[in-house]
């Protein structure tokens, strides 16, 4: 039986707010991130970002879920959306090593262009010439933030720029999970992948936190990371990805404060430039996808 709830305006909203909390969380959980990574191994900060989400997760789900929590009907989906998940956390905290977080905040926000391009190859949606547009445009300002060829260009982006391909991927997996899988079952299991996969790697390249800060910032990224993809997994059954993408774009106000708050860094003009392209993008897909008729609940299956 589909989890899904009807599409309606009331519906639309309730995910729309799960999305803000969400943006919020990760924003938080990126800033924490850097901070780590300075003075931390890349590997070990992401594997106990997962092992914290994992034993929150456990904590809070399991006495009203119980034997349920584990049950998956689509598994190899479920292992498939973990191993994204590490991949995507690594890349981004490698990234972050180097990047400014309003640099890193602005390639992710390519994800719902991409989502409406891979909407259009999976998924079989039409796209009018107004919106290829959008697309195109939406890329050129994705080209501004990276650089190519200039002195400005660094290679990390290339890392946030694949993190945004996998994390449109992800997104249209977590729609299609939540017409069949309870929402607190889909973020701990692909927590728990996440967890088990990079063990071997964090373990080997382990080193003592030197300050009780430290190991606090890593359970504030573990906790962030945790309400973060539960209520991203929520908000997927009150709203298509289409809808939700363009809110993720708010990330980008939360990520520019703390970067100026904690690290000291404001942007420069050429990624100030190139979010402006890419957000004033998304939200014209935004604004074409509300002038549609309300589509039926949603089961759409990928081909």
């Amino acid at each position: 039986m589909s989890q899904l709830f009807s599409d309606s305006a009331w519906h639309r909203r309730i995910g729309i707010a799960l999305v803000t909390v969400t943006t919020l969380m990760f924003a938080v959980l990126d800033a924490s991130a850097k901070w780590l990574v300075l003075t931390l191994p890349v590997m070990q900060v992401v594997w106990m970002r997962f092992l914290t989400h994992s034993l929150f997760s456990i904590a809070v789900f399991a006495p009203s879920v119980k034997g349920g929590l584990l049950r998956w009907r689509h598994p190899r989906l479920q292992l498939l959306r973990g191993l994204m998940l590490a991949s995507m956390t690594a890349l981004n905290f490698w990234a972050l090593q180097y990047l400014q977080l309003a640099e890193t905040g602005a390639m992710q926000f390519s994800v719902p262009i991409l989502i409406a391009l891979l909407s259009a190859w999976w998924l079989g949606e039409r796209l009018d010439a107004k919106r290829w547009l959008a697309i195109a445009v939406g890329f050129a300002g994705v080209l501004v933030i990276i650089r190519p060829g200039s002195q400005g260009f660094h290679p990390a982006i290339l890392l946030s720029a694949l993190n945004a391909i996998l994390y449109a991927l992800f997104n249209m997996m977590t729609r299609y999970l939540a017409s069949s899988e309870n929402p607190a079952t889909t973020q701990l299991t692909s927590a728990v992948v996440a967890t088990l996969v990079l063990t071997p790697v964090a373990l080997w390249q382990w080193q003592n936190p030197a300050t009780v800060l430290e190991w606090f910032i890593m359970g504030l990224a573990g906790l962030c990371g945790g309400i973060g993809h539960y209520f991203v997994a929520v908000a997927h059954r009150y709203a298509s990805a289409a809808v939700l993408g363009p809110f993720l774009y708010q990330q980008i106000i939360y990520m520019s404060l703390l970067g100026w708050l904690v690290f000291g860094q404001v942007p420069d003009l050429a990624v100030v430039l190139g979010t402006l392209v890419v957000v004033a993008s998304g939200l014209y897909l935004l604004w074409r996808e509300f002038q549609k008729p309300p589509p039926a609940l949603q089961t759409d299956t990928p081909h």
